[in-house]
């Protein structure tokens, strides 16, 4: 470009004058330069770090909006008419939602801001978005596992299988559910072991959390204790802690002695179930075979246990063998 105008400046003025041409060529060309540097050196840049403080605003704005749509599905249209377990639900629910919902947020942006900020450096983006289709096929064929886990996260959602804070039984492990992402689900289990299990791989759930748990107390008494007599004592002892202000919201219904289980070798097994909030079966069956044992003592009702017998035998032919005979000896 700098011959070209030098050439065009010798055209134009041959005679002395001439150098004030040149001296003006330069300058528009050294301006030039100047600017094609400070666009390098600082127009790029700038572009670069406000695409990525667009992508940092753009991705608090929509975690903001989600947190405020995860906080309105907590708390529902009606709150004050839900049960406190379905309420709890809802809340678990909510903190799912909003952990998928931003992960995915997270995921979408990273890629646009990611592709605009190549095409600012001077990357060209077009065979980037052009193979974006071949790439999605080789995921289809190369990821099969990896396709799998996404969809089986999506469906973990949208079916409301288990959400955060929900005590599960996936086959292996079982144990509080931690994070659930598109990809895998984290549990904890009672040990404090974490175990990061791959939706793809989870052919069953076991939820025990879900809207209401149970608690199942089986109680053995001997036979010879009068049945009826049991069942009412421990209707009473159910009552009790149904009516205590301790366990107030912990007991959804009134306990239930549902009767005589099974007939053990050595006990009579006489079953109690109740009702209570998510996560507080086993609090609640504690404190009820607690009361029962009391109780028990009281009214003298035996719990039986399991006794040994111990059989001596000795040896017959060591019995019956005649005794060895006295030594005798020369006196004198």
């Amino acid at each position: 470009m700098l011959s070209l105008l030098l050439t065009a400046s010798d055209a134009v003025s041959p005679c002395a004058d001439g150098e004030q041409v040149c001296e003006l060529t330069w300058d528009v060309s050294g301006n030039r330069r100047l600017a094609e540097w400070s666009d390098v050196l600082i127009g790029k840049p700038l572009a670069v770090i406000g695409l990525v403080l667009l992508g940092l605003v753009a991705r608090w704005l929509l975690h903001r909006v989600v947190d405020r749509i995860a906080h309105r599905a907590e708390h529902g249209v009606l709150p004050e008419r839900v049960e406190s377990a379905v309420a709890a639900r809802r809340k678990q629910r909510a903190a799912t939602m909003a952990g998928l919902l931003k992960s995915i947020i997270t995921f979408v942006l990273f890629a646009v801001i990611g592709t605009m900020v190549l095409s600012e450096i001077g990357v060209d983006i077009a065979p980037i978005i052009a193979s974006a289709g071949i790439i999605g096929i080789a995921l289809g064929f190369g990821a099969q596992s990896l396709v799998k886990d996404f969809l089986a996260g999506i469906f973990v959602f949208i079916e409301d299988q288990y959400g955060v804070g929900d005590v599960v039984d996936v086959g292996e492990a079982n144990g509080t559910v931690e994070a659930v992402t598109l990809r895998m689900t984290r549990l904890r289990d009672i040990n404090g072991t974490v175990w990061y299990v791959p939706n793809g791989e989870i052919v069953r759930v076991g939820n025990k959390s879900q809207n209401w748990s149970r608690a199942v107390v089986d109680v053995g008494v001997g036979y010879g204790e009068d049945l009826a007599r049991v069942q009412r004592v421990l209707r009473e002892v159910a009552h009790d802690l149904w009516e205590d202000e301790e366990f107030n919201g912990l007991i959804i219904e009134e306990p239930e002695v549902t009767g005589v289980e099974m007939l053990a070798p050595d006990s009579v097994t006489i079953r109690v179930m109740v009702k209570t909030a998510p996560l507080e079966q086993w609090a609640v069956a504690r404190a009820l075979r607690q009361r029962i044992k009391a109780r028990f003592d009281h009214e003298g009702i035996e719990i039986p246990f399991q006794q040994r017998v111990v059989w001596h035998r000795e040896d017959k032919r060591a019995h019956d063998a005649p005794p060895p005979p006295a030594a005798t000896g020369d006196e004198g």
